[in-house]
């Protein structure tokens, strides 16, 4: 199968205000704050449904496997469905899924809650490359930036936030609060997005299958898939074992004060609209070198933060920003690449994208977990530093094989 397997949709010159780009971004934050809420709560929850010790990982995990499975089976249909409808669907089953969350009493109710919320939260998958094919060319890389710093600030607000609202009330406040978010979301987007209908000539099965033909040819694609999940790692790494070393004896930090570390972190989605305007310079290769420059700087300089010190959690703090904005540059410039591999299958493209380096988030949450259990911070961060440094080696490889 070949790119051109599909029709082109016929648009007019693809154009997006400033208002609608600040839509897209903040409703990008709200959906995916969805599938964090659940890791700073996981203990309040497992202790108010009766979890066992083990399974209160399964909080967390089936969330991403829900989201996970959607990426594969619910965004490339961006490139079949109407995109509005399609959002909204999303939404109001977010707001369902988190309802239910909300109401669980048992772990096996809110396991499958959790497993829809991951689901639904699909619908920011479906709406960056919404707004992508709303922007011109010239400006398409700033436009993605600008939508992805409000998705990565909803992802990096998402923990304290939650944190703070569990604390003042319970962990039930967190996911009522969201969906009436995720209610009013949709009545706004129902009002705002236009309707944007592909012309591809596919069935779902074909479509599905027609993703195995992308990510079988696209080189463009493996790469930037295999950066990413290189760096989503070492950031999924950091975020569920730096809590940890906050809370031991060496730091004695309360929910609140780890709340504070995570919200200055957040510090890092400065980055997506400066590298969005870098992409759509060309300067994609010095931004990603940037990037995982600042990956492999971010755990070196982490390995003098573990005497529980000011200076200790200053350089904690200020890993945790250089870290958050060369994952940040890395996934925007990888979006602009794949975005201008053909406008038709971007939906497709996404989902391929952000499955592959949701898996290398997968493995560096749970090789963390393992890794501070047996070595404590300095082994977890060692083994976060082989996450850049391999995807950074990779990307030097571009070179050797055009050559």
């Amino acid at each position: 199968m070949s790119l051109s397997s599909t029709t082109p949709e016929t648009v007019a010159a693809p154009t997006i205000s400033p208002l609608m780009t600040f839509l897209f971004a903040a409703a990008c934050g709200l959906v995916a704050a969805n599938l964090y809420y659940g890791q700073p709560l996981a203990g309040p929850i497992s202790a108010a449904l009766g979890f066992s010790p083990a399974a209160t990982g399964l909080i967390v995990t089936l969330t991403q496997i829900g989201y996970g499975l959607g990426l594969l089976l619910i965004v490339p249909l961006g490139d079949l469905m109407e995109n509005r409808k399609l959002v909204l669907t999303l939404v109001v089953a977010s707001a369902l899924s988190l309802i239910g969350a909300a109401l669980s009493t048992t772990p096996t109710m809110f396991l499958t809650a959790s497993l829809c919320i991951g689901m639904g939260s699909v619908a920011v998958q479906v709406l960056v490359p919404f707004a992508a094919n709303m922007a011109p060319d010239a400006s398409r890389g700033r436009v993605v930036g600008n939508v992805m710093s409000g998705l990565l600030c909803g992802i990096m607000l998402a923990r304290p936030v939650a944190s703070f609202l569990a604390e003042a009330t319970s962990w039930h406040v967190v996911y009522y609060a969201s969906a009436v978010v995720m209610i009013l979301l949709a009545a706004i987007l129902r009002v705002q997005l236009p309707v944007r209908t592909p012309h591809t000539r596919l069935s779902y099965g074909a479509l599905l299958a027609s993703m195995a033909h992308l990510a079988l040819h696209s080189r463009v694609l493996q790469r930037r898939a295999l950066y990413q999940a290189g760096m989503f790692g070492a950031f999924s790494l950091f975020w569920t074992t730096t809590p940890l070393l906050l809370a031991s004896p060496a730091f004695g930090l309360t929910q609140n004060g780890i709340a504070l570390f995570a919200l200055a972190g957040a510090a890092g989605a400065i980055a997506s609209p400066i590298a969005g305007r870098l992409a759509d310079r060309g300067l994609t290769k010095i931004a990603s070198t940037i990037a995982m420059l600042c990956g492999i700087t971010a755990f070196l300089i982490s390995h003098f933060a573990t005497d529980g010190s000011a200076l200790a959690l200053t350089l904690l703090t200020a890993a945790a920003i250089i870290l958050d904005f060369g994952v940040t540059t890395n996934l925007v410039v990888g979006q602009r690449a794949i975005y201008a591999i053909s406008p038709e299958h971007r939906s497709r493209l996404n989902g391929l994208f952000m499955a592959t380096f949701f898996a290398g988030g997968a493995l560096g949450s749970a090789i963390g977990g393992w890794a501070f259990a047996t070595g404590g911070w300095t082994l977890a961060a060692w083994i976060g530093l082989c996450f850049p440094s391999l995807a950074f080696l990779l990307f030097l490889t571009e070179g050797l094989r055009k050559r």
